[in-house]
């Protein structure tokens, strides 16, 4: 997705109502109890956790629910063990789409996502059926608004800290990493102050694929809307071209 659109797509979901946002610090909130998990609670020393508190701050989650969030998982009380699971299949004109959900009931959420495929005309398929024709990268996007930095030196600092590729549209700016390398970028920019209007781990598609029949449109739309709607969602990722 080009670094427009996908700005785009993020105002759009931070200007959506309190129902959104209340998906948006579940997702976050499941993220933050796996890093936990896995890494410890001090983020000084779990670099996965250190990048899930950005990604909550650039959602404006409160830093008290942050810090909730990071105890209840750090304690024995109270925390759900969450597992990664993944889906993939086609919707509507053979649409790739790969769904990436956090859940403490996979039989539940195996039919909720085979359902919202169902639904939309779509088919689930078996792993690897589309997600080789993604690549996995680290993907950081700034709002040109709130950058000081020219972007050629921008640029420069992104790519000597580590960074693949740089691009920019006319309002935002766009960062490519290896996963790897993902969390040496961020927090160098962080380290200079950079606000980031978006910085995840993602799935870019090799090539993407123009969708104009209304009908396999709407169908579509259903399909992403129903998974958006489910609280063990935590990402949906189409080869659609926007």
């Amino acid at each position: 997705m080009s670094g427009h659109s996908k700005f785009a797509n993020i105002k759009h979901k931070k200007e959506k109502n309190d129902a959104a946002k209340g998906k948006i610090f579940t997702i976050i909130g499941r993220e933050i109890a796996v890093a936990v998990k896995e890494g410890g609670a001090d983020p000084a020393n779990n670099s996965k956790l250190r990048d899930v508190i950005a990604k909550a701050k650039a959602n404006n989650m409160p830093n008290d629910t942050i810090d909730r969030g990071i105890k209840k998982a750090a304690g024995d009380d109270g925390s759900v063990n969450y597992e990664h699971v993944s889906y993939e299949g086609y919707g509507p004109n053979g649409i790739a789409i790969i769904v990436e959900a956090l859940t403490d009931n996979k039989n539940r959420t195996a039919a909720n996502v085979r359902s919202a495929f169902t639904k939309g005309g779509g088919s689930i398929g078996t792993q690897g059926c589309v997600s080789y024709s993604f690549d996995q990268k680290g993907q950081i996007i700034i709002d040109r608004e709130e950058c000081d930095m020219e972007a050629d030196d921008l640029m420069m600092m992104a790519l000597d800290a580590g960074a693949e590729d740089f691009s920019e549209e006319d309002d935002s700016f766009e960062i490519i990493t290896a996963p790897e390398d993902f969390s040496m970028v961020r927090e160098a920019l962080e380290k200079e102050g950079i606000s980031m209007a978006s910085a995840e781990i993602t799935m870019i598609p090799q090539n993407y694929v123009a969708l104009t029949d209304e009908t396999a449109l709407k169908n579509l739309q259903r399909t992403l809307d129903l998974l958006d709607e489910d609280d063990d969602v935590q990402n949906v990722y189409t080869n659609l071209e926007e």
